[in-house]
């Protein structure tokens, strides 16, 4: 053992560095490893790329080299990296001063906050985004991964066009005219649906008819392929009573109706073109502001969320398989007197009349209105906050259309550099 009075060799001795703050600090050599060391070794660079909070950095990153790119374009790193940083939720679309729907109202752009320094810019990319001159005749009729779908209507015209905040370079695509009945049922109800595959957004065009002798239930699928709708499945079916309004969600190659007051769902196989119907949760009935259908990212079912008004409680099930499995029971009774011990101008009277929004992918987050104002509930931790207080000018009752920050990340394509591309 060496004695206390003995010097060290300066060849032994840890090489001091200045700090930050001016101070000295001790290096060990161990510390002293280059940091090539540690990112030439492919597991190691993995495990960094995996811990970049946010797709953008992640692009940043993979404009390093080629290796970077090979690796964070990945699609198995990409699965890992989505379960680890799931996409953001910039914020929400409504409509604001009028309560007329279908004579078209201005669309707002409602930030969520509070949102990391490092999404500001895409953020105010959004709130700035012009949907041009009619932006009084706009209806928004599908909000998917960065792109909006809208209808526009200028007199008696209606046409449709997809509009991406997020990619201002881009054109507006137009969507050609919609089908047409053929068969002109007694009650006719249509809606644009979209589906993700392999982060290409595609979309879906189901128009129903009615008719009440006998009660026929007849469905045509149109998907929109190069340009032109083209015939993606038709089914025909009878049903017990004629439907009055349809809530309807897209899950893989399946469609699930639900009808107000119904007590069941009806599923439409475009697969098999054939139906079937799945009985509600004993003791709910679908309600159009107080129960909403969501779908589950996996494809593995449908989620289906529900205010029971007497309780004040919000109740989430998924159907999977066969079953619905209760799978959140929140106390909105609880959440309101928290919050309302922050916001003193909240009113307790008003709970009753809280309505369902919107719902996102997964029951992750819902969005709630009630006392005149936005609510988002973040399912997960369990808590609830305003996020939007609304005027007497506005609407008395908004849906949410939540716009999300878009997956997959836009990769660079690789430059050839040979320099470059062999780090």
């Amino acid at each position: 053992m060496m004695d206390a009075s003995e010097e060290i060799s300066p060849r032994l001795r840890p090489e001091k560095k200045p700090c930050a703050d001016g101070e000295s600090q001790q290096h060990s050599p161990a510390s002293m490893v280059p940091v090539s060391k540690v990112l030439d070794d492919d597991n190691l660079l993995i495990e960094i790329l995996l811990r970049v909070s946010f797709p953008t950095t992640l692009v940043c990153a993979a404009l390093v080299c080629k290796r970077w790119l090979c690796h964070a374009s990945d699609p198995k790193f990409l699965s890992l990296f989505r379960k680890r940083h799931p996409p953001r939720l910039l914020g929400f679309y409504i409509y604001i001063g009028s309560s007329w729907l279908w004579l078209g109202a201005p669309l707002l752009f409602v930030p969520m906050q509070p949102q990391p320094p490092e999404l500001a810019p895409f953020i105010c990319r959004v709130a700035s985004h012009s949907f041009g001159a009619d932006n009084d005749r706009l209806c928004i009729m599908d909000c998917r991964n960065g792109s909006l779908l809208i209808r526009c209507r200028r007199g008696t015209i209606l046409t449709h066009g997809v509009h991406r905040p997020l990619c201002p370079q881009r054109d507006i695509d137009v969507i050609p005219p919609l089908p047409r009945a053929q068969y002109h049922g007694q009650k006719i109800f249509n809606t644009i649906l979209s589906k993700e595959e392999g982060g290409v957004l595609s979309y879906l065009y189901m128009l129903a008819e009615f008719f009440s002798k006998p009660k026929i239930f007849r469905v045509r699928v149109y998907m929109l392929q190069g340009g032109v709708w083209c015939m993606h499945a038709s089914a025909t079916t009878q049903l017990p009573r004629l439907l009055t309004s349809l809530e309807v969600v897209l899950v893989d190659e399946k469609i699930y109706m639900a009808d107000t007051f119904s007590d069941e769902i009806i599923v439409l196989d475009m697969t098999t073109s054939g139906f079937s119907t799945i009985p509600l949760p004993q003791g709910v009935n679908f309600h159009c502001v107080r129960t909403i259908m969501s779908r589950a990212g996996d494809a593995s079912g449908v989620y289906l969320t529900h205010i029971h008004v007497k309780e004040l409680q919000l109740c989430i099930w998924l159907h999977k398989g066969d079953n619905w499995l209760l799978v959140h029971t929140i106390c909105l009774h609880q959440m309101w007197d928290n919050l309302r011990m922050l916001d003193q101008t909240l009113e307790d009277e008003h709970i009753s009349f809280t309505c369902i929004s919107n719902v996102g992918d997964n029951a992750e987050f819902v969005f709630l209105e009630m006392c005149g104002c936005i609510f988002y509930l973040d399912v997960t931790s369990k808590t609830l906050r305003k996020v939007h207080g609304v005027t007497v000018k506005d609407r008395p009752f908004n849906d949410v259309y939540p716009f999300m920050m878009i997956w997959p990340p836009k990769f660079p394509a690789p430059k050839d550099d040979p320099a470059r591309n062999a780090m």
